[in-house]
């Protein structure tokens, strides 16, 4: 969800607070008041206290998403002081996790303990609730997002009512709310299955794009988490191989490791990009000179080293979900756009896959999916390149990442999710008066 850096009070009536932005800074919000619960109990008398002033509710995290999902001119509930591990049961392979809860604490926590997720995104700034809530994923043949792997949930909905959900207990509740964009209710702790930890070998490899595309079925079909980066103006990708591993433990060295993900990845990243939003016309040539100095390596660690990366340059994205039989053909068609236009992209384009899903509202609901993100970095001219990604997007069917930038409607999106008017009428059932509703969900869910 969204960064928090307003101020205020932390029980239920707060004092005005100051603006809200989120980690891009292209969302704004000046909620009437925030709140920063500890418990459940401050939780759910915040949300009634709001009901009572006629004020609406959303929750925020950390501010990874682009879209306005969290923003509020109502109530803001802050994650900061909802925090911690609650329980871990090694026995039942779950551990249950406050909700305003990083997901870079929990990993560490997990790994104190020998266990760890079984796949997660590339970041780990995140909340584990916005992480969920918005659909974060990672890349994996079998296993799928953040929220493919809750076993139960919490929720405080509109009334102030507390409702436990699993697959036992207030089950259809449980299915949509695991990825429920706060439309259902605020979200108070989540359980995540999670298994012993383990050893993830990652093989990273320059490739030719059309090797790349030409293999993708092959390339997914061996590796546990394949994913591939290309960069624009190039005929140049990067890809990533991840699988499981005896050992022992090879991670890389540090001053290999702090060239690779600090030096290249951020530091001389971010000056690249600075001078290609002063000088374009550069972007093409810097390109070039950045898919040359790629280089192979191969390393083995515990999963969220190998999984996670810090990511310093900020950018504006826009992700869609495509069924994987039209990816090959879609990304042919988003380099030849690139080919024949005038745009500029210093950003590679991410390629990530994951296996279909019963979330009503995940990107991956009912069919194999591939992941295809644009980039621009944060302060250049991104509609028009975006805006003409999307149409090839939309042509194949797919489906917009919840938290990235988008333009999409309850109209479209109603028929490429089979499950949306489940989902969409459990919302009239549990929150009838929009409590929990902003502009951003009456776009794309409809009043």
């Amino acid at each position: 969800m969204a960064v928090s850096n307003a101020v205020g009070g932390s029980g239920g009536r707060g004092p005005t607070t100051g603006p809200w932005r989120n980690w891009a800074g292209n969302v704004t919000a000046r909620p009437t008041r925030s709140a920063a619960p500890a418990s459940t109990e401050e939780l759910a008398a915040a949300i009634r206290t709001a009901a009572a002033d006629g004020l609406t509710v959303k929750a925020v995290g950390t501010g990874h998403s682009f879209t306005p999902v969290a923003a509020t001119d109502g109530l803001l509930i802050r994650p900061e002081r909802l925090t911690g591990v609650r329980t871990v049961d090694r026995e039942a392979g779950t551990v249950t996790v406050a909700a305003g809860t990083p997901l870079k604490h929990l990993n560490a926590t997990l790994a104190a303990h020998g266990l760890s997720l079984t796949n997660m995104g590339d970041i780990m700034e995140q909340t584990v609730s916005g992480a969920a809530a918005t659909g974060t994923h990672g890349t994996g043949r079998d296993s799928a997002s953040v929220a493919a792997q809750i076993t139960a949930l919490e929720l405080v909905t509109a009334d102030g009512s507390v409702l436990a959900c699993s697959a036992d207990e207030n089950q259809e509740v449980f299915t949509a709310a695991r990825l429920g964009l706060g439309a259902l209710g605020v979200i108070s702790e989540l359980t995540f299955a999670v298994e012993p930890e383990f050893l993830l070998t990652a093989r990273e490899e320059p490739m030719p794009f059309d090797e790349v595309t030409d293999r993708f079925d092959e390339l997914v079909a061996e590796n546990e988490h394949f994913e591939f980066y290309w960069f624009p103006h190039t005929g140049s990708c990067n890809t990533k191989r991840n699988n499981r591993s005896q050992g022992p433990a090879a991670p890389p060295g540090k001053v290999s490791g702090w060239i690779e993900d600090e030096l290249l990845s951020n530091g001389i990243f971010q000056l690249a990009c600075t001078v290609g939003r002063a000088v374009p016309a550069a972007i093409p040539g810097i390109a070039k000179i950045s898919s040359r100095a790629l280089s192979a390596r191969t390393y083995t660690d515990i999963p969220y080293k190998v999984f996670t990366s810090p990511r310093r340059v900020r950018f504006l994205e826009m992700e869609y979900a495509l069924p994987r039989a039209a990816a090959v053909a879609a990304l042919g068609e988003l380099k030849a756009l690139v080919e024949r236009s005038d745009f500029k992209v210093s950003f590679p384009v991410e390629v990530r896959t994951a296996p279909a899903d019963d979330l009503p509202l995940s990107t991956a609901s009912g069919r194999d999916t591939v992941y295809v993100a644009v980039h621009m970095y944060r302060g250049t001219p991104h509609q028009a390149y975006f805006a003409a990604a999307e149409r090839i997007m939309t042509a194949h069917e797919g489906r917009p990442h919840w938290g990235k930038l988008h333009t999409c409607d309850a109209a479209y999106l109603a028929d490429v999710y089979p499950r949306f008017g489940e989902f969409t009428a459990l919302r009239d059932r549990l929150d009838p008066e929009r409590r929990f509703t902003n502009p951003y969900l009456r776009r794309v869910l409809g009043d």
